[in-house]
């Protein structure tokens, strides 16, 4: 079209169509769902297109997707971070708990300065309503929390010290390895899993195993029932009844020779502020989220083998609890 003002040939933009003229938005938004629970190299061979233009079609359906959703304005966040190729290269994670979506994807790493980008994005307004923040042990994720949104309650996250719990009971279920000999150590042998799961998640074969190993091992006993128990802590409303139930556990570990577990109390004792936060009624959220939040994007790295496109990836996290278009 030529422009009698300026003297040039413009294109006239028409509301219908897609950033790629070729297309409708109405095409776009079709290859956008499609492409939530394909892969781009199906859809691109479902549709007869190019594989390039399957992926840009699919990145203006997200971003119509965030824009539909608005600018968050958490109360309650979780913060994680997530590998996203080897060498120890992460990215930092936040999710609106409240709403139970993800709201930022970004940083260079895990580091202070590039969780201080979320609540520099954020705005100084929005970081004054953040209420809660439920995060693992990582001091950096604390420190700048701590700095940017002060009035905001620490919380570490159960699934991350359930964790670390675990890691001091295979250290036990090694050393017990280590000092057996001949068939004693037969029981333990290949029963790793066995005994890190809950009991409820086991198979029937699962649980006659555990009950076998725990029944010839009184040391991996102790430890199993000590894990199992721990879990009550976040089940206290108060928290001078969870401080007494710790108090208790840790009484518990008196003269059962569990280093392990000696070791994971003094860091329950570092931490304490942060755990008991939970047994105050205003911090009764959901703690399954972001753990199960981390499983979902293993779900979408792995169906794209890995995507290099960080953009991409980043549009891909942040749409992924979004209602379709």
């Amino acid at each position: 079209m030529f422009c009698r003002s300026c003297g040039k040939v413009k294109r006239e933009q028409v509301e219908f169509l897609a950033d790629n003229p070729f297309y409708t938005k109405r095409f776009a938004y079709y290859v956008g769902r499609r492409c939530r629970t394909a892969t781009i190299k199906d859809v691109a061979k479902e549709l007869k297109l190019d594989w390039h233009t399957v992926k840009e079609l699919d990145k203006q359906y997200m971003k119509a997707q965030l824009a539909k959703a608005g600018k968050p304005r958490p109360k309650v966040i979780g913060i994680d971070e997530v590998s996203i190729r080897k060498g120890h290269t992460y990215r930092i994670v936040v999710s609106d708990l409240e709403k139970s979506r993800p709201i930022w994807f970004g940083g260079q790493d895990r580091t202070e300065p590039s969780m201080t980008q979320f609540f520099d994005e954020l705005g100084n307004t929005k970081c004054a309503r953040i209420r809660l923040a439920v995060m693992d042990m990582w001091k950096p994720f604390r420190n700048a929390t701590e700095a940017c949104a002060p009035q905001a309650a620490i919380l570490y996250d159960k699934f991350h010290v359930i964790g670390h719990l675990g890691e001091a009971l295979d250290e036990v279920r090694k050393s017990e390895y280590g000092r057996l000999v001949g068939k004693d150590r037969g029981f333990i042998k290949g029963q790793k899993y066995t005994l890190l799961s809950r009991r409820e998640n086991l198979s029937l074969k699962g649980r006659q195993a555990l009950k076998i190993l725990l029944r010839a091992n009184k040391r991996l006993n102790t430890a199993y029932l000590l894990k199992e128990s721990f879990g009550q802590l976040w089940s206290y409303e108060r928290e001078g009844w969870a401080r007494r139930f710790f108090e208790n556990w840790k009484a518990a570990l008196k003269w059962q020779r569990l280093g392990s577990y000696e070791k994971f109390a003094r860091m329950i004792e570092t931490h304490w502020d942060g755990i008991a936060a939970y047994s105050r009624p205003a911090n009764k959220v959901s703690l399954g989220f972001v753990e199960g939040f981390n499983n979902k994007i293993r779900v979408i790295q792995r169906r794209a083998y890995g995507l290099r496109d960080e953009e991409y990836l980043r549009l891909k996290i942040l749409t992924s609890m979004l209602p379709e278009l």
